[in-house]
């Protein structure tokens, strides 16, 4: 079972890869409904920072469950330990078909958002052209992390270089504006501001998806370089200072824009580019766009992990748990995932994925920080070489079920039944093939894995020798 890919991930890396997933097209995309929910500049930027607060929390919580179950796939192997087989494979089984592939779809529509936007100046571009370049996408950033890992790393380097190099030209911009004094859109920022419960959690809905990727170094555990130090130190560096940006490149987004037009504008940064770096404006769609398909890139990356993890426990389809002989990737999981998400762009627009997305993981947040607290009774002979104050799992944990209940108390849609009731069909999937184990299955699926192992030239990962 321990297959490494071949890739060790040191202190700088982590970092790199922490800040790499989590700024990817969301601070781009939410600030918009941020303020939609709230109303007002100061609500909307104490979110941002509380959402920057509770992402470190939770990270930490994870840090703690990390070293002390040293397994990689994320919160599986932890839900695994404290609650045993089914809410693992309900977990398992939500992540496969809703939240990994609904946010790789999320984030390609952000992609196609900004790279269409220069080529229809004043309107908005058609749904039709943002969904067919959105799928184009995906299925670009499959093929590259299907061919090669080093590939994907190398490229990953390179878009969180121009992600970077993006985040800081907005924020600069923004400190010269304040220093010229363009202060008038702060004053009385919290006037006018809506709030309530339920506006409180869609907002934080919207500037959490904007941090996720906090849990990102969890899903490659078995691949960071010395972990007890690295982990909590990339956790403690990464996210706030991915806050930090947050923060300042929303406070620059309102020094040239009134809460009014940052609400009418399409896309945020480009309306930012077209008043502050005119005749350059192009620069921000582009980098965008570079941006985007880096955290795309990245949740890809990790993705293909959580698949693997769970086929290697007998919970997946087999055949996606296998690895290329050649390229060492595990391919079929990332097609797999392709696929899936190219359906989630036909009918869906982002405001409604990022809540449905963020409805159905924060679910799983609260019940794997659950799962550390209830642990530290059920297991106390585990090692724990980062133990966390007990309060900071607890108080992620209420904030998780106030984040799941309120919009379905307040503002009850269909499309949270609709999420319940899928991931309560896992149990009916669970029961007849894991728990009883139907030989029918078997029989169509065994064949099947045969096609697919020779078309993809793939095989079981323990036979690939180290």
């Amino acid at each position: 079972q321990n297959v490494s890919f071949y890739f060790q991930v040191g202190l700088i890396s982590g970092i790199c890869m922490i800040v790499g997933t989590i700024i990817g097209s969301g601070i781009f995309v939410s600030p918009k409904s941020v303020l939609a929910n709230v109303g007002a500049v100061g609500p909307c930027l104490t979110i941002w920072a509380a959402c920057g607060i509770l992402g470190t929390l939770g990270a930490l919580c994870f840090a703690e469950l990390g070293t002390m179950i040293t397994k990689s796939g994320g919160e599986y192997p932890y839900l695994m330990e404290a609650f045993g087989p089914i809410p693992a494979f309900l977990f398992s089984w939500t992540s496969l078909l809703v939240t990994k592939p609904s946010s790789f779809a999320i984030i390609c529509l952000s992609f196609a958002e900004y790279a269409s936007a220069p080529f229809y100046p004043g309107c908005d571009p058609p749904q039709v052209v943002i969904k067919c370049l959105a799928a184009a996408a995906i299925v670009v950033i499959t093929i590259v992390n299907s061919l090669s890992v080093k590939l994907g790393s190398y490229l990953q380097n390179f878009l969180t270089a121009a992600k970077m190099i993006i985040v800081t030209i907005i924020i600069v911009s923004g400190i010269v504006l304040l220093a010229q004094g363009k202060t008038e859109n702060f004053k009385d920022s919290f006037k006018d501001s809506k709030i309530s419960v339920s506006s409180i959690s869609l907002a934080f809905y919207n500037g959490l998806w904007a941090y996720d990727g906090w849990n990102q170094l969890n899903y490659i555990t078995e691949e960071l370089k010395n972990p007890y130090r690295n982990l909590p130190l990339s956790i403690i560096i990464g996210i706030p200072l991915v806050t930090v940006c947050y923060v300042l490149i929303n406070i620059s987004y309102f020094t040239v824009m009134t809460s009014t037009e940052l609400l009418q504008s399409q896309a945020v940064a480009v309306t930012f580019g077209d008043r502050v770096l005119y005749p350059a404006s192009w620069i921000v769609p582009l980098f965008v766009a570079f941006s985007t398909i880096g955290s795309a890139n990245g949740t890809c990356f990790t993705a293909g992990r959580l698949v693997y993890v769970a086929g290697r426990e007998g919970h997946m389809l087999k055949v996606l748990s296998y690895i290329s002989v050649k390229r060492l990737t595990p391919a079929p999981a990332i097609m797999f995932y392709g696929a899936i998400a190219i359906v989630y762009i036909i009918p869906g627009d982002i405001n409604t994925l990022i809540n449905y997305f963020s409805f159905a993981v924060w679910i799983f947040y609260g019940l794997t920080v659950f799962a550390l607290i209830v642990m530290r009774f059920t297991r106390k002979e585990l090692k724990r070489p980062i133990r966390i104050p007990i309060i900071i799992p607890v108080i992620v944990t209420l904030v998780s079920i106030v984040l799941v209940l309120a919009p379905i108390i307040s503002a009850p849609e269909l499309a949270y039944l609709y999420c319940v009731l899928f991931i309560l069909s896992g149990l009916i999937v669970y029961v007849l093939f894991v728990h009883f184990k139907f030989n029918w299955p078997q029989k169509i699926s065994h064949p099947i894995t045969m096609h697919l192992q020779m078309l993809l030239e793939v095989v079981p990962a323990e036979e690939v020798t180290e």
